[in-house]
């Protein structure tokens, strides 16, 4: 069965490459070919782009996860979770390793990134919103982490932006409830850096970006590598991995396989 396409749609203005998730009447849930489509954004910049700007079309940013990988049919043309779950622990690593690889570039790159998030940024949807420089919330975001209630962890990136930005105990409250965190309170966290409804989103794109352009991009560039040096743990990503690895093997043994 063919695969389904990405709902990834990449457009350049000027010097800002905008990078939307455009599966609006599934509010925008991510599957792995979402995930590879967003790996390979970084191969389009080029050195006269700025910015990357990220947001969701629809009522939503996204909704994290296709459910439907939950389920033993998953997604036309893609495994299962249920399937991955089978096999072996190298083959686990392997998958998710790949999956990370849309997740952990946004602060790689010289580029400021920007998140633009409205509505639901659930699981993989709150832990892309993480993945960037600076995070802009409407009014009526809600974000969570849903992962333990499906007997998983978050194993996208997530977890090191997260205590990066709130502490430890914040994020394991956030984390272990999966409650939703309003715009107001991200803000008031530290999760994002401001509340501003849609329609206002274009003139502080135009504010934030100013001095930034008017900056050398080699200083800037320079500037999100030393300042992601000091937060970073090169290895959270491997014990992401390694702790989803043994929550599929248990939910697997659980289910009886």
């Amino acid at each position: 069965m063919a695969a389904e396409p990405s709902g990834v749609r990449v457009e350049r203005a000027g010097d800002v490459v905008h990078v939307i998730l455009d599966r609006p009447e599934v509010r925008n849930a991510q599957t792995p070919a979402t995930w590879r489509a967003l790996a390979e954004v970084p191969d389009q910049l080029t050195v006269e782009d700025r910015a990357v700007v990220l947001r969701g079309e629809g009522v939503s940013f996204s909704a994290g996860l296709d459910r439907r990988m939950l389920t033993p049919d998953g997604v036309p043309g893609e495994e299962s979770l249920l399937t991955l779950a089978s096999y072996d622990d190298a083959e686990m690593d392997a998958f998710i390793q790949r999956a990370q690889a849309a997740f952990t570039w946004w602060r790689s790159v010289p580029q400021v990134t920007i998140a633009l998030v409205q509505g639901h940024a659930i699981g993989a949807g709150f832990q892309l919103a993480l993945a960037c420089d600076l995070m802009v919330v409407a009014p009526d975001a809600q974000l969570a982490m849903r992962e333990t209630s499906l007997g998983l962890v978050p194993d996208l990136g997530g977890t090191g932006p997260l205590v990066d930005r709130v502490g430890y105990s914040r994020a394991f409250e956030i984390c272990a409830t999966g409650r939703f965190v309003t715009a107001s309170e991200a803000v008031a966290l530290g999760i994002a850096t401001v509340e501003a409804a849609p329609g206002a989103w274009a003139d502080l794109l135009e504010l934030t970006l100013a001095p930034i352009r008017a900056a050398l991009p080699g200083a800037v560039g320079e500037l999100k590598a030393l300042l992601g040096s000091a937060a970073a743990d090169p290895a959270q990503l491997e014990r992401e991995r390694a702790a989803q690895i043994r929550r599929l093997t248990e939910l697997r043994a659980l289910m009886g396989g």
